[in-house]
């Protein structure tokens, strides 16, 4: 920390602090007890009012600096909440950032606000993403994003056999469904696309930079899309209903009633990620329409049926299968 950043620290330590010790603040910030006399000089030279009482530390004269700000105990709370949910999904620089925010943020509170903060999170708990934070690759890639460069990936699509290498040009870092992607110009598909963190098995940063420009857009990743999807009608077992709209995907658009009941209604943006998750209910949702799909689904469960009816040549004796019962 330099000593400007430090000064700043310094007024925001007391602020939340009160009255402090040179000893303490010394300690805090790592620095000899000299260093601190000549920082807290530095301040009163610069017309910050200290007031020194012999025996107990140095404070700021009342009213001094930012007045607290105006949010409710509320306000405050959920900004904070909301520093500690980015800090559980992000690397550890704009970990340690955050929590400076947060820092800050509570120093100029009042203490019943700071009071309020604490409670709030005792009471509204977020699970944590350590997988997510914790991926060492998060900085790098946002530092390649920050200066334009171009990447070199080894990819590994969903279903596909082998990975491939991609050369892309990264616009954006999307947290979306719990996972990290890199919105990038793809320039062997010639189109924006949406990379996730954890199929990309490695990357290289390119000297090349590239300039911003509509290609980059990624309007096929915003909630416009649906508008002009294709729509699929599904209706569901009432005893399966209420888990239905427990697991919704991320295409529900609305749900609809007939005389029979309920039916879900889904934008198509990728028919296979549909197809898995209406296999996933089995017997228990009926496609309606299209009719297409109702095909699809029907030639998916033949051919699970025509490999679940033949016996399998699992090549183990009759010890050992017994052995395997008892276990």
């Amino acid at each position: 920390m330099n000593r400007t950043d430090r000064l700043m620290a310094i007024l925001l330590e007391m602020q939340a602090r009160g009255t402090v010790r040179a000893e303490d603040l010394a300690q805090h910030f790592e620095v000899s007890v000299r260093t601190m006399y000549r920082d807290l000089e530095a301040l009163s030279e610069s017309g910050v009012p200290l007031v020194a009482t012999p025996g107990k530390g140095y404070q700021l004269m009342d009213g001094y600096f930012l007045p607290p700000l105006a949010f409710t105990a509320t306000e405050a709370a959920l900004l904070a909440l909301g520093g500690d949910f980015i800090k559980q999904r992000v690397d550890a620089e704009l970990q340690q950032q955050a929590t400076t925010a947060l820092q800050k943020l509570q120093s100029v509170l009042p203490a019943e606000k700071r009071e309020a903060i604490t409670r709030w999170r005792s009471e509204m708990l977020f699970s944590p993403m350590a997988r997510a934070s914790d991926d060492p690759r998060l900085t790098r890639l946002r530092a390649a994003m920050q200066d334009r460069r171009v990447l070199r990936l080894t990819y590994h699509a969903f279903r596909r056999a082998e990975p491939e290498d991609r050369e892309v040009e990264p616009v954006s870092m999307i947290y979306f469904r719990d996972r990290w992607h890199v919105g990038a110009y793809c320039r062997l598909r010639q189109g924006p696309r949406l990379f996730r963190l954890d199929r990309i098995d490695n990357f290289r940063v390119l000297e090349e930079r590239f300039t911003l420009s509509e290609r980059h857009a990624l309007p096929g990743y915003t909630e416009d899309w649906k508008a002009d999807a294709p729509e699929v009608r599904v209706r569901f077992q009432p005893a399966v209903e209420r888990w239905v709209r427990e697991r919704q995907p991320f295409t529900f658009l609305r749900e609809e009633r007939d005389e029979v009941g309920p039916i879900f209604v889904y934008a198509v943006r990728n028919e296979d990620d549909l197809v898995r998750w209406l296999m996933a209910w089995g017997a228990s949702a009926d496609v309606l329409s299209p009719p297409s799909l109702r095909i699809r689904l029907a030639a998916e469960a033949w051919m699970m049926f025509s490999k679940l009816s033949v016996a399998p040549d699992i090549g183990v004796s009759r010890a050992t299968a017994h052995a395997g019962v008892e276990a």
